[in-house]
């Protein structure tokens, strides 16, 4: 998926998958509600102590002998966990499944990892045992059984932030506070409009293949990234999905609301809902269509001249 690159404050053009047609004029500034022209874009031993203490339910406290004990699982290699089905070398070293997958011989001792050869004695500790999850470092002080543990790690609020920008292109990760100085630093080209009422105007809304639209809202002390995606969620059907994200936690996304709104030609199509953070990213959303989705012909029915302007409005919850 592309990026949107900027024209000038409030004008963009299109770039990415499609050949950018000539730059337009940057747009004058434009009366409340605000509105901004966005352009498409495309180690060791397995022994196990004698003892050992169970801690019971997560998010205990973690003694020094249970520390020792999870510290029996720690893979030499990335230092995760090993969790069962868990195999060893023929010395009885463990390594974890994905590190096993790379290698041909221990790391520990250098021999071989062939044939397969399982620990049932660790499996049988490793499901009496609660692990940290593995963002503890970054604040999350859950324990977790291993069968939940990859389950939670998907979805902790502890876990670095990706880009929210749509597509695949850009890898960073960072801390929440981050995000928003690698957006005006490495996605310059993306127009930020203040208020909580703004007019969000995509251009060129009939470009081929899947296309995208972003651009960003100030209001309340918070910043929201509103993305427009056209793609072909089924075979021969164009969709447009629309939905706002918070440059923010899920607790305290819970706190607002946004209302997206298509208006003209005597018609009307609303969406409103609670804001998604930017942890949950739009493809779940596009998927199970939580976010304002229309079709081409819909589009058509409220685009001028090939541009689309949906109104966007925030607002506060009460608590």
């Amino acid at each position: 998926m592309s990026r949107p690159s900027s024209a000038g404050p409030g004008a963009s053009k299109p770039c990415g998958k499609q050949p950018p047609p000539h730059a337009p004029a940057p747009a004058a500034a434009a009366p409340a509600p605000a509105a901004a022209t966005i352009a498409a874009s495309g180690a060791g031993s397995s022994a196990v102590p004698a003892a050992a203490a169970v801690l019971s339910g997560p998010g205990g406290p973690v003694s020094p002998q249970h520390h020792e004990l999870t510290s029996l699982f720690e893979c030499p290699v990335c230092f995760d966990y090993v969790l069962p089905p868990i195999l060893q070398c023929q010395a009885g070293h463990l390594v974890c499944k994905q590190c096993r997958q790379k290698l041909s011989l221990c790391p520990t001792c250098r021999g071989s990892l062939t044939p397969s050869i399982r620990n049932l004695a660790m499996e049988k500790v490793a499901s009496a045992v609660l692990f940290p999850c593995k963002y503890a470092t970054t604040g999350c002080s859950l324990t977790l059984h291993h069968t939940e543990k990859p389950e939670h790690e998907d979805i902790c609020e502890y876990r670095p932030y990706s880009c929210p920008c749509p597509g695949a292109s850009c890898k960073w990760q960072g801390s929440l506070e981050a995000v928003m100085s690698h957006l005006m630093h490495a996605h310059k080209s993306i127009t930020t409009l203040q208020g909580e009422d703004i007019v969000f105007l995509a251009t060129d809304i009939n470009l081929p293949g899947a296309v995208d639209w972003v651009m960003m809202q100030s209001c309340f002390g918070h910043h929201f990234m509103l993305v427009l995606e056209k793609q072909e969620k089924y075979e021969g059907h164009q969709q447009f999905f629309a939905i706002v994200l918070l440059i923010g936690t899920r607790k305290q996304a819970e706190n607002f609301a946004y209302r997206l709104e298509l208006n003209g030609n005597r018609r009307r199509l609303t969406w409103e809902a609670t804001p998604r953070s930017i942890h949950d990213g739009v493809n779940a959303a596009i998927v199970n269509s939580d976010c304002l989705v229309f079709d081409t012909a819909i589009a058509h029915l409220f685009a001028d001249n090939g541009n689309l302007g949906i109104n966007v409005t925030i607002s506060t919850c009460c608590p």
